[in-house]
């Protein structure tokens, strides 16, 4: 790529690793080789088995992988959790290093940051480690304003109306 940009999705609405996902079907197709890691995600969702059928040319590893939801885990499994992803960070500046991929997703890498596994100075030196020809993309809801003002592009995804404020559960194939 001649020149990569940095990406956001943020807000509350749903969509985010969507729309990333999206973006990175999209650039396998043209002959891109594409790695997204996911923070803090566990549980089985489709796009773990759809990206497998593109050939090595999108590649998701998930760091800070967790079966319990955050918000559910004690101190120390807090602190358990942060020295593992700290230690499995090392393969995103591995990949920086090296550019061993045209678009870089680092999903829910806002969630990292929240729970304080990470430190918005961390992903900082990401977006300015990130090669030039690079795209970079970052998920996630409430995005830092140091982050927001490294970035070429920002979308917010506001949710305006959700079928899970009526009790639906996440759905195999939409939501996981």
């Amino acid at each position: 790529m001649e020149k990569g940009y940095v990406q956001i999705y943020t807000g509350d609405g749903k969509g985010k690793t969507t729309a990333a996902l999206g973006l990175g079907l999209r650039a396998a197709g043209c002959g891109f080789k594409v790695m997204m890691f996911q923070f803090l995600k566990g549980a089985y969702s489709g796009e773990l088995d759809s990206t497998l059928m593109l050939g090595g040319r999108f590649t998701i590893i998930r760091l800070g992988e967790t079966k319990k939801f955050f918000g559910a885990l004690n101190e120390q499994e807090r602190k358990e959790l942060k020295e593992k992803l700290q230690e499995e960070l090392k393969q995103v500046e591995a990949i920086l290093k090296s550019e061993a991929c045209d678009i870089l997703i680092l999903d829910e890498i806002m969630a990292a940051i929240h729970g304080e596994l990470i430190t918005v100075q961390q992903v900082c030196k990401f977006i300015d480690a990130r090669p030039g020809g690079m795209e970079l993309v970052l998920t996630g809801r409430n995005a830092p304003q140091a982050i927001i003002d490294r970035a070429d592009l920002v979308s917010e995804i506001r949710c305006v109306k959700h079928y899970m404020d009526k009790g639906v559960s996440a759905r195999e194939g939409i939501e996981r």
